[in-house]
């Protein structure tokens, strides 16, 4: 796999974690809602980031799914943190692959973004996953016919 496969992988991650963003932070209000809002942005800043990588590079980003199958349809607050969480498992496990690219800067890039997803996932569950981003879920595309 090269770089811009790798960038379109991680690329494909954030438009899943801005699609969950916009449904889990419906669900929850106060600081945890402000805190979902700096996420959805922090992420959006990344996709945009990537997208800009991918065309530089000569690729083509890829494009975002209609929606998203999330690991769980949240009806609680907490069900919507613990969503959150497992989509920046996700997003840590798209950049861990990101972290083999060829070129440098782009491991550097992908390594900060790993730690960035971390530090989000821990402020919505409090615990440090053994191997963060191993074992993430993201919300995959929903097919339609």
């Amino acid at each position: 796999m090269g770089d811009v496969e790798r960038l379109n992988k991680t690329l494909a991650a954030e438009h899943a974690a801005l699609y969950a963003y916009g449904l889990v932070a419906a669900r929850v209000t106060g600081a945890v809602r402000a805190r979902m809002a700096a996420a959805f942005e922090a992420h959006r800043a990344r996709r945009d980031q990537l997208r800009s990588m991918i065309a530089a590079r000569g690729g083509k980003p890829v494009e975002t799914e209609a929606s998203y199958r999330l690991p769980a349809t949240p009806s609680t607050a907490g069900q919507a943190i613990a969503v959150a969480a497992q989509v920046e498992d996700g997003v840590a496990a798209a950049y861990l692959e990101l972290v083999a690219a060829d070129d440098a800067e782009l491991r550097r890039y992908a390594a900060l973004a790993v730690q960035e997803a971390v530090t989000r996932a821990y402020g919505l569950r409090r615990r440090v996953e053994a191997f963060p981003g191993l074992a993430g879920v993201l919300p995959t595309p929903t097919t339609t016919g």
